[in-house]
């Protein structure tokens, strides 16, 4: 089933100690999973899978964050699974896509956090959920960002400056479990 290898990273996130919100979030992704098979689809209409790259420095002291343009926040990078079963590889592709950066390197194949979240409705699209799987990711912050059509900017952002910028606790969580 092309839906095990999710199922199984995400009940190894399951195991570990996570505070009471995430662990619901987590049961609630593979309760999803399990019941969609379109999980991977944005043709799913109640929500989908998502994959974004926490993308920090080398100490761990910074973060690269996208001032989204649809949703006219500052976010981690990642984007839609669009098809694709491979969560950390859509984490990179996006983050790639959506930063410039050449040299990503994963700190890992687990799930670095993971979260549930509403998407307001848009245009013809109707509001639905995304399932993000994040994972861990160091860049080489002497590489250039590029800006994407995706986004108004896309900046190395101080762990300290992250709650000022996006103070949702889905973020200050990944700061938290960063430091």
């Amino acid at each position: 089933m092309h839906r095990e290898p999710v199922l199984g990273l995400l009940r190894s996130h399951a195991a570990r100690p996570l505070d009471a919100n995430e662990a619901a979030m987590t049961a609630q992704i593979i309760a999803f999973v399990e019941e969609h098979a379109d999980c991977f689809e944005r043709s799913c209409l109640p929500g989908h899978l998502t994959g974004s790259a926490w993308v920090v420095d080398p100490a761990r002291a910074r973060v690269v964050l996208t001032h989204h343009r649809k949703l006219d926040r500052w976010l981690q990078l990642g984007g839609h699974a669009d098809g694709e079963t491979d969560l950390l590889g859509v984490a990179l592709r996006e983050a790639h896509e959506e930063s410039g950066l050449t040299r990503l390197r994963p700190m890992g194949t687990a799930p670095f956090d993971v979260d549930a979240h509403r998407i307001p409705a848009r245009g013809e699209v109707p509001e639905h959920w995304h399932f993000d799987l994040r994972f861990l990711i160091e860049a080489d912050p002497t590489e250039p960002l590029v800006v994407s059509d995706e986004s108004h900017a896309v900046a190395w952002v101080a762990l300290a400056e992250v709650a000022r910028l996006s103070p949702s606790e889905s973020m200050l969580r990944m700061v938290r479990k960063t430091r």
